[in-house]
């Protein structure tokens, strides 16, 4: 009795888990896709360099946004079924799905908090190259997407140690960003990075509770379940005729 007990109440605790990790798979799969094809992101990636590292990083975060939500939707699927019909089988795919998704979070927040400065380094090493090419006068392409990250990100120029760059952030500008008024970009690019990393970093920690959380219920479901079919069994007698 205390056992069909305990298995009822996971049953409801792992029910309500199950639907706060489907959200959260949603949300992820949502800013994965919004931090893919926002414009500010894109067009930074579309002007880099080669051998400069934001493009895979922009890539790779976009990949693995998409497989963690699926991972987490799969484990939020099949815990939900395993409560249901009480399955082992079920159960285990579910606690193993959870063990995939932890696997992939700890990387990722080690990554996180091991090269957080990265990401905003190199945008803004993008925009260096991007505003001393025009400066040089050397590309009119070049001006293009100057003028592009300006309007993109609300800013203007930046402070130079090279000289005067009136005439540069005179081409590029937005007209409503008048020089010495305007937003210097390099810093407007690392406040941006900066909210959204932690908005990044803080759903990151919240799916990581929850994972964990997850695969404890999931545990436990799987020894109720266990215990509950071996008693069952031992309270049936066949008789057998001579």
């Amino acid at each position: 009795m205390e056992l069909r007990c305990g298995m009822r109440t996971t049953k409801c605790q792992l029910l309500v888990t199950s639907l706060c990790v489907m959200l959260l798979g949603l949300s992820i799969a949502t800013l994965s896709t919004v931090t893919h094809y926002e414009l500010r992101f894109t067009l930074i990636s579309n002007v880099s360099l080669d051998n400069n590292a934001y493009k895979v990083i922009h890539h790779t975060a976009f990949y693995f946004g998409i497989c963690l939500s699926m991972t987490l939707i799969l484990a939020a699927l099949l815990s939900s079924a395993a409560m249901v019909r009480e399955s082992q089988c079920l159960t285990a795919m579910g606690f193993f799905c959870f063990a995939l998704a932890f696997c992939g979070l700890i990387p990722a927040a080690c990554w996180r908090y091991t090269h957080s400065t990265e990401v905003e380094d190199s945008m803004m090493d993008v925009y260096d190259f991007v505003y001393e090419e025009v400066r040089r006068n050397t590309s009119s392409f070049r001006r293009h997407e100057l003028t592009a990250i300006h309007e993109a990100f609300l800013c203007c120029g930046k402070h130079s140690p090279f000289g005067d760059t009136t005439s540069v952030e005179n081409n590029t500008c937005p007209p409503d960003q008048v020089h010495g008024e305007g937003q210097d970009c390099l810093q407007e690019i690392q406040d941006f990075l900066k909210k959204h990393m932690d908005f990044v970093f803080l759903l990151l920690g919240i799916t990581i509770g929850f994972t964990v959380y997850g695969m404890f219920l999931t545990s436990f479901l799987w020894f109720s379940i266990h215990f509950s079919s071996n008693l069952y069994r031992k309270g049936k007698y066949i008789l057998r005729e001579r």
